[in-house]
């Protein structure tokens, strides 16, 4: 994506991690928030009717709220290239951000540092695709709704496309409290997953109300992992066309309904999920100036971020690797 670069670090012993996504030459920046448990930073400066509508920094982390403070590394970062906001007689880095919950994996204290933040946006790269247990998502979970003995992993992951000459690309982290389903096929990728019985809990909920599902969810003890907030689904969509602070926003939200198509549930009360939208402007196409011609252009736009969107909760769940006791939906399919 041009004018963007993202960047990883992660502590595989404590198992959490950061990620960034820098755009140095500033960017229109956007969020949605659906989820009822956010940690977030700064979202209140991307909404649409705040002045200031350019941002340096979106940064990922694990570590709950103590990783909020792994904006200090980014804006240090900033700061020393002289990246920021001219305000006189400083240039002042704009760095917004969000967490999830991965204080249940790995170690407890260990949370993900500003060190570790400046190491990632130093790392940074405009190809980085990277993806799996890496940068935020080396703490990510799914498959929590019976509980921890049935979770899988979770992790990042990317999807990128074109339409109408502009470029879109989606990061996630998926640290979702529910399941990963493929939403072509209906099928079930991650989750919460029984391995006596090798299936996942949820495939007979599925089978519609009357044919004793339902009981059966319950039984097992459906919701028991709602305790904490281990529902959270990150990420940033970025374009290239030059939008609005308005536009940005509503891209943000269309590219967060992608996730309820490959995560179910999604957007609940214990949940932090967060999308943020950077438009860079560093496409030679030009968006036009007609109200109308433009609203069908961000639609297009959006309507391809959804379907990246739900890609790249895919491209996580498949790329991931089993830490702290917990297997991947690799490990644990491929035997059986």
């Amino acid at each position: 994506m041009p004018g963007l670069k993202v960047g990883h670090a992660q502590d595989l012993s404590g198992i959490t991690g950061v990620t960034v996504v820098l755009a140095e030459d500033g960017a229109v920046g956007g969020v949605s928030v659906l989820g009822g448990a956010p940690g977030t930073r700064e979202t209140d400066l991307l909404r649409p009717s705040y002045t200031v509508d350019v941002v340096h920094a979106i940064f990922l982390a694990g570590g709950s709220a103590f990783g909020l403070d792994c904006a200090r590394g980014v804006v240090q970062y900033l700061e020393e290239r002289g990246v920021g906001l001219s305000v006189p007689p400083a240039r002042v880095p704009l760095v917004a951000g969000a967490i999830i919950f991965d204080l249940d994996i790995g170690d407890c204290r260990a949370r993900p540092t500003p060190e570790m933040a400046y190491a990632a946006a130093s790392s940074a790269q405009p190809t980085n695709c990277a993806r799996g247990s890496i940068g935020a998502g080396t703490g990510a979970t799914v498959g929590k709704l019976f509980g921890w003995d049935f979770a899988m992993k979770g992790g990042l992951g990317v999807a990128s496309g074109e339409i109408e000459g502009f470029k879109v690309a989606v990061l996630v982290v998926v640290n979702a409290l529910g399941d990963i389903y493929d939403p072509d096929s209906g099928r079930i990728l991650a989750g919460a997953y029984d391995r006596k019985e090798k299936r996942f809990l949820a495939g007979r909920f599925r089978a519609g109300p009357g044919g004793g599902g339902e009981k059966e969810l319950f039984s097992l003890g459906f919701g028991r992992g709602t305790e904490f907030g281990g529902n959270t689904t990150i990420g940033v969509v970025g374009v290239d066309a030059a939008l609005t602070k308005e536009e940005v926003a509503r891209l943000a939200l269309m590219a967060q309904a992608g996730l309820a198509r490959a995560i179910r549930p999604v957007f609940t009360p214990y949940d932090g999920d967060t999308m943020f939208a950077l438009a860079t402007g560093k496409s030679s196409k030009t968006m036009p100036d007609q109200r109308i011609e433009r609203s069908r252009l961000l639609t297009a736009i959006g309507g391809l971020a959804q379907e990246l969107a739900a890609r790249a909760v895919l491209d996580a769940v498949t790329h991931a690797e089993g830490l702290g006791g917990v297997p991947s939906a690799r490990e644990i399919l491929a035997g059986g």
